[in-house]
Protein backbone atom coordinates (compact mmCIF):
# COMPACT_ATOMS: atom_id res chain seq x y z
CA UNK A 1 0.00 0.00 0.00
CA UNK A 2 1.25 3.53 -1.05
CA UNK A 3 2.05 6.77 0.95
CA UNK A 4 0.95 9.65 -1.23
CA UNK A 5 1.88 13.17 -0.12
CA UNK A 6 -0.70 15.03 -2.30
CA UNK A 7 -0.98 19.13 -1.85
CA UNK A 8 -3.20 21.53 -3.02
CA UNK A 9 -2.14 25.61 -3.92
CA UNK A 10 -4.18 27.96 -4.78
CA UNK A 11 -3.83 27.71 -8.38
CA UNK A 12 -6.71 27.31 -10.58
CA UNK A 13 -7.39 23.48 -11.21
CA UNK A 14 -8.25 22.05 -8.16
CA UNK A 15 -10.75 19.25 -9.99
CA UNK A 16 -7.32 17.55 -10.68
CA UNK A 17 -6.40 17.97 -7.28
CA UNK A 18 -9.81 16.19 -5.68
CA UNK A 19 -9.89 13.64 -8.47
CA UNK A 20 -6.16 12.79 -7.24
CA UNK A 21 -7.77 12.17 -4.39
CA UNK A 22 -10.26 10.38 -4.79
CA UNK A 23 -8.94 8.14 -7.24
CA UNK A 24 -5.95 7.44 -5.02
CA UNK A 25 -7.73 6.49 -1.69
CA UNK A 26 -10.07 4.30 -4.47
CA UNK A 27 -6.40 2.34 -5.12
CA UNK A 28 -6.25 1.91 -1.38
CA UNK A 29 -3.30 4.21 -0.85
CA UNK A 30 -2.45 5.96 2.09
CA UNK A 31 -2.87 9.75 1.64
CA UNK A 32 -1.46 12.63 3.37
CA UNK A 33 -3.25 15.59 2.38
CA UNK A 34 -1.78 19.59 2.71
CA UNK A 35 -3.79 22.25 1.61
CA UNK A 36 -2.91 26.05 1.79
CA UNK A 37 -5.34 28.76 2.50
CA UNK A 38 -5.77 29.83 -1.17
CA UNK A 39 -6.90 26.51 -1.54
CA UNK A 40 -10.18 27.28 0.33
CA UNK A 41 -10.80 30.22 -1.71
CA UNK A 42 -10.22 28.62 -5.15
CA UNK A 43 -12.21 25.65 -3.71
CA UNK A 44 -15.03 28.03 -3.07
CA UNK A 45 -14.61 30.11 -6.56
CA UNK A 46 -14.14 26.79 -8.45
CA UNK A 47 -16.64 24.01 -6.81
CA UNK A 48 -18.53 26.23 -4.56
CA UNK A 49 -17.35 23.98 -1.80
CA UNK A 50 -16.82 25.82 1.62
CA UNK A 51 -13.73 24.11 3.09
CA UNK A 52 -13.31 24.42 7.09
CA UNK A 53 -9.75 26.43 8.23
CA UNK A 54 -8.41 23.81 10.53
CA UNK A 55 -7.01 20.70 9.29
CA UNK A 56 -8.76 18.58 12.01
CA UNK A 57 -12.53 19.50 10.52
CA UNK A 58 -11.34 19.26 6.86
CA UNK A 59 -10.27 15.92 7.67
CA UNK A 60 -13.56 14.76 9.81
CA UNK A 61 -15.23 16.23 6.23
CA UNK A 62 -13.25 14.56 3.79
CA UNK A 63 -13.56 10.86 5.03
CA UNK A 64 -16.94 10.98 5.73
CA UNK A 65 -17.48 12.38 1.49
CA UNK A 66 -14.90 9.56 0.85
CA UNK A 67 -15.82 6.38 3.33
CA UNK A 68 -12.36 5.98 4.33
CA UNK A 69 -10.02 5.98 8.10
CA UNK A 70 -8.19 8.38 9.57
CA UNK A 71 -4.95 6.04 8.80
CA UNK A 72 -6.20 6.06 4.85
CA UNK A 73 -6.54 10.28 5.25
CA UNK A 74 -4.67 12.77 6.91
CA UNK A 75 -5.14 16.35 6.59
CA UNK A 76 -2.25 19.01 7.38
CA UNK A 77 -2.06 22.43 7.52
CA UNK A 78 0.56 24.46 6.25
CA UNK A 79 2.66 25.15 9.54
CA UNK A 80 2.26 21.49 10.92
CA UNK A 81 6.12 20.79 10.89
CA UNK A 82 5.57 17.34 13.01
CA UNK A 83 3.59 15.95 10.09
CA UNK A 84 5.41 12.59 8.62
CA UNK A 85 6.50 14.36 5.51
CA UNK A 86 8.42 17.07 7.10
CA UNK A 87 11.23 14.41 7.41
CA UNK A 88 13.51 12.31 5.96
CA UNK A 89 12.82 9.48 7.94
CA UNK A 90 9.23 8.90 6.94
CA UNK A 91 8.83 10.46 3.73
CA UNK A 92 5.89 7.83 2.15
CA UNK A 93 6.39 7.18 -1.42
CA UNK A 94 5.50 10.18 -3.34
CA UNK A 95 4.28 13.35 -3.85
CA UNK A 96 2.05 15.45 -5.93
CA UNK A 97 1.48 19.24 -6.58
CA UNK A 98 -1.89 19.85 -7.63
CA UNK A 99 -2.54 22.51 -8.85
CA UNK A 100 0.71 23.92 -8.73
CA UNK A 101 1.06 27.53 -8.56
CA UNK A 102 4.27 29.61 -9.93
CA UNK A 103 4.73 30.35 -6.14
CA UNK A 104 5.07 26.88 -5.41
CA UNK A 105 7.18 26.16 -8.17
CA UNK A 106 9.29 28.75 -7.19
CA UNK A 107 9.66 27.91 -3.76
CA UNK A 108 10.47 24.31 -4.42
CA UNK A 109 13.15 24.67 -7.25
CA UNK A 110 14.25 27.48 -4.71
CA UNK A 111 14.89 24.59 -1.35
CA UNK A 112 12.76 27.60 0.05
CA UNK A 113 11.03 24.81 2.89
CA UNK A 114 9.12 27.66 4.58
CA UNK A 115 5.88 25.73 5.22
CA UNK A 116 4.88 22.04 5.12
CA UNK A 117 4.37 22.09 1.10
CA UNK A 118 7.45 23.41 0.74
CA UNK A 119 9.55 20.95 3.04
CA UNK A 120 7.77 17.55 2.02
CA UNK A 121 8.72 18.47 -1.54
CA UNK A 122 12.62 19.65 -0.74
CA UNK A 123 12.17 15.87 1.30
CA UNK A 124 10.95 13.79 -1.61
CA UNK A 125 13.78 15.89 -3.54
CA UNK A 126 16.70 15.36 -1.44
CA UNK A 127 15.40 11.33 -0.91
CA UNK A 128 15.39 10.55 -4.57
CA UNK A 129 11.74 9.95 -4.34
CA UNK A 130 8.73 10.86 -7.16
CA UNK A 131 7.77 14.22 -6.60
CA UNK A 132 5.23 15.57 -9.49
CA UNK A 133 3.87 19.34 -10.23
CA UNK A 134 0.72 20.21 -11.98
CA UNK A 135 1.90 23.39 -12.62
CA UNK A 136 -1.58 25.42 -13.86
CA UNK A 137 -0.66 28.64 -15.40
CA UNK A 138 -0.63 30.40 -18.83
CA UNK A 139 1.32 31.24 -20.86
CA UNK A 140 5.17 30.14 -19.25
CA UNK A 141 7.29 33.19 -18.51
CA UNK A 142 11.54 32.57 -19.02
CA UNK A 143 11.20 32.27 -15.25
CA UNK A 144 8.62 29.82 -14.71
CA UNK A 145 10.65 27.88 -17.69
CA UNK A 146 13.89 27.79 -15.78
CA UNK A 147 12.34 26.41 -12.56
CA UNK A 148 10.91 24.07 -14.43
CA UNK A 149 13.60 23.15 -15.86
CA UNK A 150 15.89 23.05 -12.62
CA UNK A 151 13.32 21.02 -11.12
CA UNK A 152 13.29 18.53 -14.15
CA UNK A 153 16.87 18.05 -13.93
CA UNK A 154 16.58 16.85 -10.08
CA UNK A 155 14.45 14.37 -11.10
CA UNK A 156 10.85 15.88 -10.53
CA UNK A 157 8.03 15.24 -12.71
CA UNK A 158 6.70 18.31 -14.56
CA UNK A 159 3.32 17.10 -15.59
CA UNK A 160 1.37 20.50 -16.86
CA UNK A 161 -2.62 19.42 -16.88
CA UNK A 162 -2.60 19.50 -20.59
CA UNK A 163 -5.26 17.15 -21.89
CA UNK A 164 -5.44 15.14 -25.01
CA UNK A 165 -8.63 14.42 -27.62
CA UNK A 166 -7.30 11.19 -29.33
CA UNK A 167 -10.12 9.61 -27.05
CA UNK A 168 -12.76 11.47 -27.93
CA UNK A 169 -13.62 13.13 -24.36
CA UNK A 170 -17.29 14.12 -24.03
CA UNK A 171 -17.47 15.79 -20.10
CA UNK A 172 -15.45 17.87 -18.44
CA UNK A 173 -14.59 14.87 -16.16
CA UNK A 174 -13.59 13.14 -18.93
CA UNK A 175 -10.45 15.90 -19.55
CA UNK A 176 -10.03 15.89 -15.92
CA UNK A 177 -9.63 11.98 -16.03
CA UNK A 178 -6.90 12.13 -19.07
CA UNK A 179 -4.71 14.27 -16.66
CA UNK A 180 -5.26 12.36 -13.90
CA UNK A 181 -4.48 9.35 -15.17
CA UNK A 182 -0.87 10.36 -16.12
CA UNK A 183 -0.61 11.44 -12.54
CA UNK A 184 -1.14 7.88 -11.24
CA UNK A 185 0.92 6.03 -14.20
CA UNK A 186 3.74 8.35 -12.84
CA UNK A 187 2.98 7.15 -9.31
CA UNK A 188 2.77 3.57 -10.33
CA UNK A 189 -0.92 3.67 -8.92
CA UNK A 190 -3.30 1.16 -10.90
CA UNK A 191 -6.26 2.61 -12.85
CA UNK A 192 -8.73 2.22 -15.62
CA UNK A 193 -10.02 6.13 -15.82
CA UNK A 194 -9.03 6.04 -19.52
CA UNK A 195 -8.32 3.25 -22.80
CA UNK A 196 -4.94 3.39 -23.04
CA UNK A 197 -3.52 4.14 -26.77
CA UNK A 198 -3.22 1.31 -29.35
CA UNK A 199 -6.33 -0.37 -26.98
CA UNK A 200 -9.35 -1.30 -28.39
Amino acid sequence: MKTITLAFTGASGLPYGLRTLECLLSAGCNVRLVYTQVAQIVAKQELDLTWPSRAADLAELLRAQYGVTAQQLQVYGQQEWFAPMASGSNPGDGMVVVPCTMGALSAIANGASDNLLERAADVMIKERKTLIVVPRETPFSAIHLEHMLKLSRLGVVILPPNPGFYHHPQTIEDLVDFVVARILDQLAVPHQLMQRWGES
